[in-house]
């Protein structure tokens, strides 16, 4: 019922700009409301407390559910022409901030429907935020407990209190100041003030859709690739992070996470490594090296997929290499997707204790982060996401490639899709739309995966999470 709320700013843009499709935004809401409410109030009077197994439960439906509704407007609208396939797999890619996208011609839609697609990833942005630092730690999810007692909102038990509500709440203040901030950088920058509040959405929630079928590159400014790359790092940081500075006005926080550390370093790295192979390789590249180029790494290792001069008309090497380092994402409690870089130094630390301790079989070697002793039982939830999402993700590449489609464009269409990246290699460099429609169901639950920490969907697939 309150999803339904988000789709009357879109009626009103569609008055603003009369494009005529207020209409549809009008249907939307009112067909989302009433199923709402018929399923809502023979329960309304219920009350109990909330328990982890509720929370896999809810976290799935949240996603699930108003991805579903949310696909009604691409639906009806006449000009999208887009089947029930597309629709929702539109729906999915914006609110789980993937930013893959089967609809073309951007630039010649109404504005209304343009506002929802970047208003979706807004969305889906503060919801991930709020299960990476609320939900997720409290239920275990491979490693993610990790910040149960750092993060601002989880609690200690197994229930989900009210604090929840809190912590959303702060959370909100946060994301919102930086979306405003974002906003107003990019209409100084020479975007118009549509193109800026449209973008900030997309910016700050890590998801990539754009206004435009260049994305980014439409504007031609390297300030406002500056101011890009600028939000896509501030969002890929943990917002435990943020919260924290908030609340303690200090930003000695984020120097003093190994996490961010990691993550700024290997971001430097990468577009010191790709600028000077841009530059020894001029022939293969005739864009703006260093800000175009730094812009590009920041937005595909962070998961975001704007676009300014397109990674895959790279030398070869590179669109690979990013597209792995986008495997990594960003960081844990971020709005950004991957595997996390959290994950990515425990497994790296882990590795290196399986490594001495071949050397000495009686020693005793402990995984440290920063000053932190890392629990037995993360250290195996990690070993054991990292299983299971490679798992995963060969048994969708082996789907994809059954369905008919190359090596080339299955691989970085699965990888792109669990990542909650978008844009990919070969065929869905651009968008999605010339994929068939299996392959577009295997992607949008590629993405529901990616967005869920694939344990989350999973775990309701077993029995046992069903018996009493």
């Amino acid at each position: 019922m309150l999803f339904s709320i988000s789709m009357l700013p879109s009626a009103l843009i569609s008055v603003i700009y009369a494009d005529s499709s207020w209409i549809v935004f009008v249907q939307s809401f009112g067909f989302t409301l009433l199923t709402g409410f018929i399923i809502w109030y023979p329960v309304h009077r219920a009350r109990g407390e909330l328990r982890s197994r509720d929370g896999f439960l809810i976290t799935v439906l949240f996603w699930l559910v108003l991805g579903l509704f949310g696909s009604i407007p691409f639906a009806l609208l006449d000009g999208l022409q887009l089947d029930f396939t597309d629709a929702v797999f539109e729906s999915f890619s914006g609110l789980t901030t993937t930013g893959a996208t089967v609809i073309t011609q951007l630039d010649d839609l109404p504005k209304s429907i343009l506002f929802y697609r970047q208003q979706l990833q807004w969305f889906g942005g503060m919801g991930i935020i709020v299960l990476a630092i609320a939900v997720l730690p409290m239920l275990g999810i491979g490693g993610m407990q990790l910040y149960r007692a750092e993060a601002p909102g989880p609690v200690k038990d197994s229930k989900l209190t009210p604090r929840l509500a809190e912590t959303a709440k702060a959370l909100w203040y946060i994301y919102l100041a930086l979306t405003i901030a974002c906003a107003t950088a990019y209409w100084l920058s020479g975007m118009s003030l549509f193109d800026a509040i449209c973008h900030s959405f997309t910016t700050v929630a890590i998801g990539g859709f754009s206004t435009h079928d260049a994305s980014i590159g439409y504007f031609d400014s390297r300030a406002i690739e500056l101011v890009a790359a600028f939000f896509m790092l501030i969002s890929g940081l943990n917002f435990a992070l943020h919260f924290s500075a908030w609340r303690e006005k200090k930003i000695s926080h984020y120097w003093k996470d190994p996490e961010a550390k990691v993550y700024l370093l290997i971001l430097a790295g990468a577009i010191l490594f790709c600028c000077l192979f841009l530059t020894f390789n001029r022939g293969a590249y005739e864009g703006s090296i260093w800000i175009t180029g730094a812009f590009e790494v920041i937005s595909i290792a962070t998961t975001t997929g704007f676009s300014a001069s397109g990674y895959s008309n790279w030398p070869n090497l590179l669109p690979f290499m990013l597209l792995w380092l986008a495997f990594a994402g960003a960081c844990a409690g971020s709005t950004g997707g991957g595997m996390k870089i959290i994950r990515v130094i425990l497994l790296w630390k882990q590795g290196v204790r399986e490594i001495h301790r071949l050397i000495h079989p009686n020693g005793v070697f402990i995984v440290k982060l920063g000053r932190t002793l890392v629990p037995p039982n993360v250290t195996e939830a990690v070993w054991g996401f990292c299983t299971v999402y490679a798992v995963t993700f060969v048994a969708m590449l082996m789907a994809m490639l059954a369905t008919g489609v190359d090596m080339i464009t299955a691989f970085s269409a699965v990888g792109a899709c669990i990542n909650n990246l978008g844009p990919g290699l070969g065929d869905v460099a651009m968008h999605y739309a010339e994929l068939n429609d299996v392959a577009k169901w295997i992607c949008t639950f590629c993405m529901l995966l990616g967005r869920l920490e694939i344990f989350t969907l999973l775990v309701l697939l077993s029995p046992m999470f069903w018996r009493r």
